[in-house]
């Protein structure tokens, strides 16, 4: 899953939001400067991406993708998620997803004296170029597909990735719908215990 499934995934809770959201940016060694709760977003982010990376509709999607985007496959998957997320966020969520976003902005902010110097510069850039509702537009997606084949470490199709995801949209977009609610169920359990 990518930033805006994560987010939707800790709602409601700032600190776990807040961990949820550093995770990808902050290695073991740094979980000791972060207050408990916010550790335990980390690792719920971390689980979260284990049960994506596991479930079958997930890898039902990734194969489909391999061919063409070979290795990189999980990573168009996890950021076209997003896309679809967004395009049904009425079905998952009650709050406009305009507020849910602004929300999500205020306490990134309020907390960004927690992370790293590079990553507050991160956010910051995010944020003001509203990341998370950039997931449902198509240009936004591009630009992120573009984004993240520039920091690829080896040869990658991310330029083509959101057209070759369009060609088989219906059944991505069914997969997802199978998957997410059990993800959903899996993290209100493991927010519980």
């Amino acid at each position: 899953m990518n930033f805006l499934a994560h987010m939707f995934l800790t709602y409601g809770d700032e600190k776990l939001t807040v961990g949820n959201y550093v995770a990808d940016f902050i290695r073991n060694r740094d979980l000791v400067l972060f207050p408990k709760k916010v550790v335990k977003g980390i690792m719920l982010h971390r689980h979260i991406d284990q049960y994506t990376d596991t479930h079958e509709e997930v890898l039902r999607s990734t194969r489909k993708l391999r061919k063409r985007h070979k290795k990189y496959a999980p990573v168009v998957i996890d950021v076209f998620y997003d896309y679809i997320l967004s395009e049904n966020w009425e079905t998952y969520s009650n709050v406009p997803i305009r507020e849910f976003a602004d929300e999500i902005y205020e306490t990134l902010n309020e907390y960004s004296h927690l992370f790293p110097i590079h990553l507050q510069d991160i956010t910051a850039r995010m944020i003001a170029d509203d990341f998370l509702l950039q997931y449902g537009k198509k240009s936004g997606m591009k630009k992120t597909f573009s984004r993240i084949g520039k920091r690829a470490k080896f040869k990658s199709n991310f330029a083509t990735a959101f057209d070759d995801l369009e060609k088989d949209f219906d059944e991505i977009q069914d997969g997802f719908n199978a998957f997410f609610p059990d993800l959903i169920a899996e993290v209100e359990k493991k927010r519980k215990s």
